[in-house]
């Protein structure tokens, strides 16, 4: 089974109240290439979604895994983003924070460098991406896009489905 693929760009995804054979459905119907995930730890009670089974179920698929660590977010921060305003904006600048590490930044031109040929999915758990670290991994790689004069995926609000 092979995707149609799209345009080259990133969406973000999250596998939050889908099972494993919906969630790799879809992303064949976005015209996925590549799942980029960006937990911290990429294991799930939920089953299919831990690394090595998704990574075996998206391959079978004809979609590329790859999971970047540095893109985590730490376990404490997690809450923070479906929080209120101003905790949802410590989770923010916390994790904003961490993306100037260098590994985190090498992680990120990673995306990018993918997202310039294929369409990527960066993946987390939370199925929006306005309540997940993943915003800002999204961000920083539309603005990279626009700098080489590459577009996301599907405009401004980057979901897949």
């Amino acid at each position: 089974m092979t995707a149609t693929r799209h345009r080259a760009g990133v969406v973000g995804v999250g596998y939050e109240g889908r099972d494993a054979e919906q969630f790799v459905h879809e992303l064949l119907t976005a015209g996925v290439g590549v799942v980029v995930d960006v937990r911290l730890t990429p294991i799930s009670r939920k089953r299919g979604f831990s690394k090595r089974a998704l990574a075996e179920n998206l391959e079978a698929a004809g979609i590329r895994y790859e999971h970047l660590r540095a893109l985590g977010n730490p376990k404490d921060n997690r809450a923070g983003f479906a929080g209120e305003d101003d905790e949802r904006r410590a989770a923010l600048d916390r994790y904003s924070a961490l993306l100037a590490d260098a590994d985190a930044v090498a992680a990120l031109d990673r995306v990018a460098e993918l997202a310039v040929s294929d369409r990527v999915a960066v993946l987390c758990f939370e199925a929006h991406d306005h309540r997940c670290h993943r915003q800002l991994v999204l961000s920083h790689v539309d603005e990279q896009l626009s700098v080489i004069g590459t577009t996301s995926a599907s405009g401004s609000t980057r979901r897949a489905h």
